[in-house]
């Protein structure tokens, strides 16, 4: 490629300088050349390459309307003729993220375009993007944005030159779950065995197949006496009152619902179901006390095995809610049964 590589950046709305949240909802918009972070990012092109435009999106209109979203960046992006795009980078930003990989994943599959992107290793969008998307990894906050990008733009050009990419340690992108078998002049067991001793020693070493990484929740103490505790009902399958009244979302949830029980033995059919789109409703459609077992409830604390159920049922959807909400919602409803001094919760899930 004897020319500049053409690139275009995809940004947010408060990276592409159009506001902060009061602007996330605005649609897709391309300006020619660089906007915002776009000026750190024609530095480091230097004369390789040059952003020819910049398309910004805002975070909530994307994560609402993905599929329209993504039809309208893909007609900003065709007429340009590309060779690189750039997204971002979004560090921890849940939303952002998630666009920045549908963006990359859209310009590689639709119009072999190739593409980079920055995360933070715990964003949202990377799992929903790591295989098909080259993820640099980065800090957690746009205090990392020159080092970020100058890796961005080294790996992307990588890519636009169709050089050989090597292993993520070297190129410092996030492992793909891609493996390649390679030579070595070691076996595996002397590999193994070095790394081992080195392990004992203190000093360093690298796995060659990275381990994943699981959330460590610590267990609440068991309740010590259940006849005298208040239990509620939280549940994530996205069971409401008939007609959904709070328009709590099928999937990507960013609210939650409290409905009372008060004089209610069981749950009727008749009066609730469930919105979830993640898994077949039918069977929690024909009896709600299936996913959420009210009738069971009040058994128990008929019996004396419970002190009492909590009045209200607090619901959502988890069908792939983004992280920051899905913890907003949890410490909202955490914090509301906490002042109701209840001691323990049932979650029901799907």
């Amino acid at each position: 490629m004897a020319q500049k590589v053409r690139v275009i950046h995809y940004i947010n709305q408060f990276f592409g300088q159009v506001g902060g949240e009061e602007k996330a909802d605005i649609a897709p918009f391309s300006k020619e050349g660089p906007i915002g972070p776009g000026m750190l990012l024609r530095h480091l092109l230097g004369e390789k390459g040059e952003v020819i435009a910049t398309i910004v999106c805002g975070d909530t209109y994307f994560a609402n309307n993905i599929e329209k979203a993504k039809k309208e960046v893909l007609q900003l992006l065709a007429p340009h003729k590309p060779d690189l795009i750039l997204a971002g980078p979004a560090f921890n930003a849940g939303r952002y993220g998630i666009a920045c990989g549908e963006v990359c994943k859209l310009a590689k599959e639709e119009l072999g375009i190739e593409t980079v992107t920055g995360m933070y290793p715990e964003n949202p969008g990377v799992e929903l993007c790591r295989r098909e998307v080259y993820i640099i990894e980065t800090g957690s906050s746009a205090r990392n944005m020159t080092e970020a990008m100058a890796k961005m733009v080294q790996l992307g050009f990588k890519l636009a030159f169709k050089e050989t990419i090597g292993q993520p340690q070297k190129e410092g992108f996030l492992p793909r779950g891609i493996r390649r078998n390679t030579i070595s002049e070691d076996f595996g067991s002397e590999r193994a065995i070095r790394a081992l001793l080195a392990k004992i020693k203190g000093e360093p070493f690298s796995n060659e197949i990275k381990p994943p990484l699981f959330d460590q929740v610590r267990p609440a103490p068991p309740i010590k006496d259940l006849s005298h505790s208040i239990i509620a009902l939280v549940t994530e399958g996205g069971l409401v009152p008939k007609g959904n009244p709070d328009h709590i979302e099928s999937a990507r949830a960013t609210r939650y619902g409290v409905y009372s029980l008060e004089g209610l033995d069981r749950l009727d059919k008749e009066r609730f179901e469930s919105i979830h789109m993640g898994y077949d409703t039918t069977f929690v459609n024909e009896d709600p006390n299936r996913l959420v077992p009210v009738d069971v409830m009040r058994e128990m604390e008929q019996e004396g095995v419970i002190g009492a159920l909590h009045p209200y049922l607090y619901t959502t959807t988890g069908v792939a809610t983004f992280v920051e909400n899905s913890k907003k919602i949890g410490r909202d409803i955490a914090k509301t049964l906490k002042e109701a001094e209840v001691s323990g919760v049932i979650l029901t899930s799907t």
